[in-house]
């Protein structure tokens, strides 16, 4: 399986209830711990509320550098 084929996808160990990496996976795709094969599932998507969070943070961490270089400005 190509990294483009995998995009999306995790392995997940039922037993375990553990997230497993690629390079961690057996020959035939089985779980390092249990030994128990694995299936991929698919990611759940983001929610659009921890991404307008990100929007939010990234907005307000900007004017605040506004605020602070416009501040030294005046004090120099």
């Amino acid at each position: 399986m190509g990294s483009e084929q995998r995009a999306g996808l995790m392995a997940w160990c039922e037993e375990c209830d553990a997230l497993v990496e690629d390079e961690d996976l057996g020959e035939e795709g089985e779980c390092p711990t249990c030994g128990t094969i694995l299936t991929d599932q698919e990611r759940p998507p983001i929610p659009w509320y921890f991404k307008m969070m990100l929007v939010a943070s990234v907005i307000y961490l900007g004017y605040r550098g506004y605020q602070g270089v416009t501040w030294i400005a005046g004090h120099v």
